[in-house]
């Protein structure tokens, strides 16, 4: 069994950056933590958390498909903080239970950058589960 400690980020594919930068940033308080603008990426800092917004015409929002919408998802993916991060084990644990995993690779989180795998649920969610900063997992 995991032991999730807290969501590290979340991840929304947006279709105008500048009006989802002034709701959260102006209107809820976040500021820019970090921009990859050839990515298309801006993530913001919420408490001890990261939201992510990710432009739809963007490298990274492309993959998603259509704009948010009925016909397009808007969350990318979501981001479990997981303490210790034993990555032999938790890829036991999700074989277990018949669930394939990604590679661990080194990922930038709330924490700064640490390991990560991938994951699926039965929807087709893309479910992250994230390790410590550093070079550890």
């Amino acid at each position: 069994m995991l032991n999730i400690r807290e969501i590290d980020h979340l991840v929304l594919r947006v279709s105008s950056l500048a009006r989802m930068l002034d709701f959260y940033c102006n209107v809820l308080g976040c500021s820019i933590a970090r921009r990859q603008d050839t990515l298309g990426l801006v993530q913001l800092r919420a408490g001890r958390s990261l939201i992510d917004l990710v432009t739809v015409e963007g490298e990274l929002g492309r993959t998603g498909g259509k704009a948010p919408g009925t016909e397009g998802r808007n969350l990318d993916h979501f981001c479990l903080r997981i303490e210790p991060f034993d990555r032999e084990a938790i890829r036991r644990g999700l074989a277990a239970h018949g669930i394939a995993a990604g590679a661990v690779e080194q990922r930038f989180g709330a924490e700064g950058t640490g390991p990560s795998i991938y994951v699926t649920d039965p929807e087709g969610n893309i479910v992250e589960l994230k390790g410590p900063p550093g070079p550890g997992g």
